[in-house]
């Protein structure tokens, strides 16, 4: 998820399995079909714009080499429904639960993840509730920056979906920009196999972590760029149009990959070294964390041998030559 290859959009396209691989069609007035084929293996997540329409075989294919299918909005700035692989690691959804679940642990990430913000040390001892204040101030400074230097007079943020259009063009601009920020983090999160529902500081919502995440990133960038599109005539548009452009040059990906893993396990966030795998299945111990899967354990419970621990008696036929005994006697 983290490198070049291994994010991928497409829009009006239809994506099918052939004999070869899975490959992207498009075809003309005239009846002319292009095919690009895509490298299944070394990619983490495919964005399915627009337009866009997959065969069964095809998304069989993505499941067979752990490939995250996304549906978004044009350009990915929404995510609408995505498929995880059973192949999928559960690596970071573990320690987003174990995290998620502990109140200490829970209030620590909420803490690393303002000092992440705002690059100001926080406090072992500051509570939430600070918290939420400090991060009050700061935006409102914020705000009144970017007011005075764009020449609008006082802003306020204000947020009313059932009064969408009555908002003044910066909020129109930053709720838009917000949207397009909160489909890429699900999409990022989604690929990781993280749950997007688990939030240290966001709750009650299908997409509480999306908004502890994509928070991380707008005073650096939905911000700026809302109180820069202040004077257009459709600042909504702008902001999507602005946004998914200077995408790439934010190279945001791979930093939201970064940022998650070091705020789900800091002690481990760095790859496995090439040539060493993770242990996708194994089992939950409370004492040792995780033990092997597909070993029989049935001396574990203790007591005299069950019938199942006994060998199997010897039925081979004394007589006969190896080659020759029954290969199932039972």
């Amino acid at each position: 998820m983290g490198d070049s290859l291994s994010f991928l959009y497409a829009d009006v396209v239809r994506i099918v399995q052939d004999d070869t691989g899975v490959c992207a069609e498009t075809t003309t007035a005239d009846n002319e079909t292009t095919r690009v084929y895509i490298p299944t293996s070394a990619l983490s997540c495919v964005l399915l714009g627009p337009g866009t329409s997959i065969t069964q075989p095809a998304l069989a294919t993505f499941a067979r080499h752990g490939t995250t299918v996304v549906c978004v909005g044009s350009g990915g700035v929404r995510c609408y429904s995505s498929t995880v692989p059973p192949a999928l690691t559960t690596r970071w959804l573990e320690q987003q639960v174990q995290r998620w679940s502990d109140p200490v642990l829970r209030l620590d990430v909420a803490r690393r993840m303002y000092t992440m913000r705002f690059k100001v040390p926080v406090p072992a001892a500051t509570t939430l509730q600070q918290l939420r204040g400090l991060e009050g101030q700061r935006m409102k400074a914020l705000y009144r920056l970017l007011a005075q230097q764009h020449r609008i007079g006082r802003f306020r943020r204000s947020y009313d979906p059932a009064s969408w259009d009555a908002q003044d063009p910066v909020n129109l601009a930053l709720s838009s920009a917000n949207t397009c920020l909160y489909g890429i983090v699900h999409a990022a999160l989604t690929a990781l196999g993280c749950s997007p529902a688990l939030g240290y500081v966001h709750q009650g919502t299908q997409l509480a972590f999306v908004y502890d995440i994509a928070d991380l990133y707008k005073a650096e960038l939905t911000v700026p760029l809302a109180f820069s599109l202040h004077d257009r005539h459709d600042p909504e548009a702008a902001a999507r149009r602005s946004f998914r452009e200077q995408l790439r040059l934010y190279r945001l990906l791979p930093r939201i990959v970064a940022d998650v893993q070091s705020l789900l396990a800091p002690d481990e966030a760095e790859p496995l070294p090439d040539g060493h795998s993770v242990r996708m299945v194994n089992l939950w111990d409370p004492r040792a964390g995780s033990v092997a899967a597909g070993v029989n354990y049935a001396r574990d419970a203790g007591g005299s041998p069950t019938e199942d621990d006994k060998p199997l008696p010897d039925l081979s036929d004394p007589a006969l030559p190896p080659g020759e005994q029954d290969p199932d006697p039972l």
